[in-house]
């Protein structure tokens, strides 16, 4: 018994979250075009695929970490806030690495940066007539 729940511990393989890498490769150009041959501005386009991000209903947050020392980027993507937020401490506990946090309603992007590096911005006295 106890062998066979080792073994099972041993292989257990992260979950497969299936995307629509195919199903877009092989839809045909014409389904791209807009109607009667408007052309889509740059500004447009950001502001429609960007601006307006949709995730799947099955992911409920996506963390994308970018490390400052070595520049790498680590993706994590979750079904559930209760194991993001767990995440999120850890990063936020770890303090070497910058990271984009993107929901179902907003995207934010926190960084690491130390107070001492905000503080040209500011004096107290100005801060206080800004925002009191």
């Amino acid at each position: 018994m106890i062998q066979t729940t080792l073994f099972l511990l041993m292989t257990k393989k992260k979950p497969y979250f299936p995307n629509n890498w195919e199903a877009m490769k092989n839809t045909p150009s014409e389904a791209f075009r807009l109607p009667n041959n408007m052309h889509l501005t740059f500004e447009d386009f950001m502001s429609w695929k960007i601006g307006g991000w949709e995730l799947p209903s099955s992911v409920s947050c996506i963390i994308r970490k970018t490390e400052l020392e070595s520049g790498k980027v680590k993706e994590y993507v979750y079904r559930n806030s209760g194991s993001a937020k767990k995440k999120l401490m850890q990063l936020m506990e770890a303090g070497d690495s910058e990271f984009a946090i993107a929901n179902h309603d907003e995207v934010h992007f926190l960084t690491p940066k130390y107070k001492e590096e905000y503080d040209d911005f500011y004096t107290e006295e100005e801060y206080d007539e800004d925002y009191g």
